[in-house]
């Protein structure tokens, strides 16, 4: 398996790294199983000093390992520093915020007192993707981190850079040895990994076919699992909707990360009354946007994060024309020697289209007028996919009512589906389950302890 780093706005290959031996791989997890042992006796106070730092570090680096990002996998600069920020931000949060999340919980029993302690459980696995390398790992270690945990992470094979990065800022902030340990193993090594006794829970950010086979080893194991997999999410606009500013969210929505985020605008449904000057305008922002060097401060869209991932966009653009989708904007590769895909729309889709069932992780948007918004909402929840929605009106009320009835993990009103540390992350049906971030986010991998204590003489 190649652990390496190819950049995309070139194609050229960068550094390589040699995967993990079995024997290392055991004791890396021997030492984080060890190093548990000592971390779960810290106080609080302890966990937190270590990822304040951590947060500190990457502040002042932050240039640097946006860089790392960039020639990794094509993320726009400017991004790529957003990127670093963000996941300060979910280092801090977790810092500041655990103790409180964390106290015991006291109940009224009818006899007696009784209380919930939460207590930390072991080694969790984090099998991290390359879309978003730093924020993705930030929100999987900083709150298992302050519960105690400790944390081995196999991250994306190609973006072993960033991997080692995190890791060594880590050490820099003066972590215990072995509470933070990168692997760097296949994704079917990660799943066999899932029923090593030393391995408690496991969490996954990826693909439906990884998450599966995820969840069937740590179902076998009887281990609690998290899984944040992939997203068609519906951008609903409706007609008393600002055109103007809704198309600018839109194009945000769509191209955010060169349009390869699971929580992108995909589906782009329009009631009747205003679909033509929607998709007018969208076609002519997307049309126009500068296309090139991520490094440049100028680009507005970089390339995809492979050649691999640019072949597979346009597969599924050709098969969806096939099927008798109609191409109103774009739908080839760029004419640069990179992984570029132009900015496309597709329309005229049908249930047995590809583009009407099937994620595209690219600047790729599907487009679909509807009679009023209860077509919408129906069509919304027409999809395999439940991770986000975004609903555009100037109708609070009306909003609220419609994100009632959408079946998705969370709903955005006037805004596309985003991301902060104080605010829930996560989907139904195929899009996985479980919470990362908030306070939820840090009682997935959390033993809740029962503790009562009853009279000698009290009743069962």
């Amino acid at each position: 398996m190649a652990i390496q780093t190819v950049n995309p706005y070139t194609n050229k290959v960068g550094s390589a790294f040699d995967e993990m031996t079995e024997k290392t791989v055991d004791l890396l997890l021997s030492k984080s199983a060890k190093a548990f042992t000592s971390w779960k006796e810290t106080c609080y106070d302890e966990r937190a000093q270590i990822l304040h730092k951590v947060a500190s570090l990457m502040r002042e680096k932050k240039e640097q390992l946006a860089t790392l990002i960039t020639l990794e996998m094509g993320k726009l600069i400017a991004q790529a520093e957003g990127e670093i920020l963000l996941s300060a931000s979910i280092f801090d949060y977790y810092a500041t915020n655990a103790k409180t999340f964390l106290a015991d919980k006291p109940l009224e029993p009818e006899n007696g007192s009784a209380y919930i302690k939460s207590s930390p459980i072991g080694v969790i696995l984090g099998v991290e993707p390359w879309n978003f390398p730093f924020y993705q790992v930030a929100r999987f270690a900083a709150p298992n981190l302050m519960v105690g945990n400790t944390v081995v992470v196999k991250h994306a094979s190609m973006v072993p850079q960033c991997a080692i990065a995190i890791e060594e800022l880590f050490k820099e902030a003066g972590a215990p040895n072995g509470i933070y340990t990168n692997l760097f193993i296949s994704g079917k090594r990660a799943s066999a990994l899932v029923s090593d006794k030393r391995i408690k829970g496991v969490s996954l950010t990826g693909s439906e076919a990884a998450g599966a086979s995820i969840a069937a080893e740590a179902g076998s194991a009887l281990k609690k699992s998290v899984l944040e997999l992939g997203g068609s999410d519906a951008f609903i606009i409706l007609e008393d909707a600002d055109i103007d500013k809704t198309v600018e969210w839109a194009v945000v929505g769509r191209i955010n990360n060169n349009g390869q985020s699971c929580v992108a605008s995909k589906r782009f449904i329009a009631v009747e009354a205003i679909a033509d000057e929607f998709i007018e305008k969208f076609k002519e922002k997307l049309s126009n946007l500068i296309i090139g060097d991520p490094m440049d401060p100028r680009t507005e869209l970089g390339p995809m994060s492979s050649e691999e991932a640019a072949v597979t966009i346009i597969d599924q653009i050709r098969r969806s024309v096939d099927a008798g989708a109609t191409i109103l904007l774009g739908g080839t590769r760029a004419d640069l020697p990179g992984a570029f895909v132009l900015p496309t729309i597709l329309t005229d889709l049908k249930p047995e289209i590809p583009a009407y069932y099937e994620e595209i992780f690219g600047p790729v948007a599907s487009f679909y007028r509807v009679k009023n918004e209860e077509a919408a909402i129906v069509l919304a929840n027409d999809s395999d996919f439940g991770l986000g929605c975004s609903i555009f009106t100037k109708d609070i009320k009306r909003g609220e009512k419609m994100a009632n009835q959408i079946d998705t993990g969370m709903v955005f009103i006037n805004h596309p589906t985003g991301t902060q540390a104080d605010l829930p992350f996560g989907g139904t049906k195929s899009s996985g389950y479980g919470r990362e971030l908030s306070e939820l986010g840090i009682q997935e991998f959390v033993n809740k302890k029962l503790i009562r204590i009853s009279g000698i003489s009290d009743p069962l």
